[in-house]
């Protein structure tokens, strides 16, 4: 078996974490390390000066944080919780009187989400039924607020407005 030479011997190998992968002339990958200083000079380079850089900058309708702007309308029907949600309503009651020394909401909510994953498709129908009922609702609500919005009726002025 021929002896393995290192390709980096002789080398000074820093431990800068920018490494480049490359093949010798046997068809093997070989790594080179590098340079710190190098780095420096390309980052340097990559931004000409300093006057042009910038930070990053936020997209349309986005605050900085990532979360949306969104004009929130007070007369918009609200979107009806989960049939999980039903199901937390009446699983915290049960919970917290079969344990009243038990206050934090942490460990109810994980108590409820075990029993949820346990439960037969059966068990869950009723609080689908629940959920399913109210989202006929507000899909019923929200058509109607679409033809309000859409013919001008729910157009506040500026003497209507709450907020001055």
């Amino acid at each position: 078996m021929p002896n393995k030479k290192s390709s980096n011997r002789g080398k000074s190998v820093s431990s800068s974490p920018a490494v480049n992968a490359a093949s010798n002339e046997r068809g093997r990958m070989v790594l080179r390390v590098k340079s710190s200083e190098k780095m420096k000079q390309l980052a340097l380079l990559s931004r000409e000066s300093e006057e042009e850089w910038r930070p990053k900058s936020v997209k349309k309708g986005q605050t900085a944080r990532g979360k949306k702007n969104v004009k929130l309308d007070a007369k918009m029907p609200k979107k009806p919780p989960t049939a999980f949600f039903y199901f937390l309503e009446d699983f915290r009651k049960d919970y917290q009187e079969r344990n009243p020394d038990v206050k934090s909401m942490r460990d109810i909510g994980k108590a409820c989400g075990e029993k949820w994953k346990t439960m037969t498709y059966e068990e869950k129908v009723h609080y689908y039924d629940v959920a399913n009922e109210k989202r006929r609702e507000f899909d019923k609500a929200m058509a109607e607020y679409i033809k309000r919005k859409e013919s001008g009726e729910d157009e506040e002025t500026e003497d209507d407005s709450e907020f001055k």
